[in-house]
């Protein structure tokens, strides 16, 4: 069973007009729905505290009964309002990191010092690193001990510029995701078809394009991290045991 971290933005205002922005919820609730019988999750922010949702990204909530069932569910709303903050988390911990999308990561998930060391730190340690849609703009300043950008010689993706036009967003975007990856990966790839599910897995980083694309992001950390546990306990290795029902709401560490 391995320990994984979500990071979600605190960031709830866009450049230009007054509507708001945050977390694109589905992005949490279906990488979440995907590890929870199988690891233990712990959901941070850059400043810690409240997570504010996307407005826009729940009117899913008429489509989706499990999208429903979280957003629903108390323990799962108190914890978003309750996110611990990077410095409350120790990276030796964790097996993975996980960045969510939304808007408000392009404001407040790029020039996170705490956040950096942290995905440095869990890189370095042999972990997975992951993001999806706007996400990666968490690995954008990312730097390894030696000084090189995390991103360089790696395949990635992100949401990219056809889809920010396509939803109307791209005059209220501080900058283009998919330009700045392009100019820190080797090589940035997308789906054919806008907001059509596409992945990059490099080796131990793994990035989404969009909300499409989060459960095979999910799957391609799982796989990851049990062939991390295999090699590192291939006698001891065995199937995970389901997480018994009133233990399944992303569980954290107590605050010290």
């Amino acid at each position: 069973m391995g320990n994984v971290l979500i990071v979600a933005t605190n960031h709830d205002s866009l450049k230009q007009t007054p509507h708001t922005t945050g977390l694109w919820f589905s992005e949490l609730t279906n990488f979440y729905d995907k590890l929870k019988t199988r690891h233990i999750m712990t959901v941070i922010s850059p400043k810690g505290g409240n997570i504010p949702i996307d407005h826009r990204s729940l009117t899913g909530l008429f489509k989706s009964h499990k999208l429903r069932k979280y957003y629903r569910a108390p323990g799962f709303r108190r914890l978003l309002e309750n996110s611990l903050s990077p410095k409350e988390v120790n990276a030796a911990d964790y097996d993975a990191i996980y960045f969510t999308g939304g808007h408000g990561t392009m404001w407040d998930f790029p020039e996170n010092k705490e956040l950096q060391q942290i995905t440095r730190d869990i890189y370095e340690n042999g972990g997975i690193v992951a993001a999806v849609c706007h996400g990666p703009a968490a690995l954008l300043n990312v730097k390894l001990s030696d000084g090189t950008y995390l991103l360089q010689d790696k395949t990635v993706t992100g949401y990219s510029d056809r889809e920010e036009t396509a939803s109307l967003n791209k005059h209220e975007i501080p900058y283009s995701l998919e330009e700045q990856l392009k100019i820190r990966a080797l090589t940035y790839h997308k789906a054919k078809v806008p907001f059509k599910g596409h992945i990059e897995a490099d080796d131990r980083l793994i990035t989404g394009q969009n909300p499409a694309s989060v459960k095979d992001v999910a799957t391609a950390v799982i796989k990851r991290i049990e062939q991390k546990e295999f090699a590192d306990h291939p006698r001891s290795f065995r199937a995970v045991l389901r997480i018994p029902e009133e233990e399944q709401i992303l569980r954290r560490k107590p605050a010290p």
